[in-house]
């Protein structure tokens, strides 16, 4: 996954190379193709984000330092590409940095408040309250 943006500084810089939409889709899409492999054992009902138009799944990872690590899959490429961008802002974070990650402005910031649809804008910010509750099942 280190073909992934580092931080979200270089995330949003990258965002901000293209003008039109459609290239910042494509590079959307691109990031998704980078995540690592999903298990195929937890593309089930558990594993499963709620209030996402798509299917959409994420897994815990247990972590010796308590950070909040994880797996994401989608059967949809956008999607796919948007728990890429989850896993820039969020995974490696320790609990308490997971609730101040400023997610309303960074996704402002990269433009996605007037280009995705209502149902993909509910729907991320569903992956972000289980990554939330993922965090919150952490020891501090």
């Amino acid at each position: 996954m280190s073909d992934l943006p580092a931080d979200t500084d270089e995330l949003i810089e990258n965002f901000e190379l293209f003008d039109e939409w459609d290239d910042r889709y494509r590079y959307l899409i691109e990031l998704g193709r980078k995540l690592p492999d999903f298990p195929d054992a937890a593309r089930d009902e558990a594993h499963k984000v709620r209030g996402c138009m798509s299917q959409v799944w994420f897994v815990q990872q247990d972590d010796p330092e308590g950070r909040l690590r994880f797996l994401g899959d989608s059967d949809a490429m956008i999607v796919k590409g948007l728990i890429a961008l989850l896993h820039v802002l969020y995974d490696g974070k320790r609990p308490e940095e997971v609730e101040h990650v400023p997610i309303d402005n960074i996704f402002e910031q990269i433009g996605f408040s007037q280009h995705l649809s209502a149902n993909r804008r509910n729907g991320f910010f569903s992956m972000v309250s289980r990554l939330r509750q993922f965090a919150g099942n952490r020891p501090a």
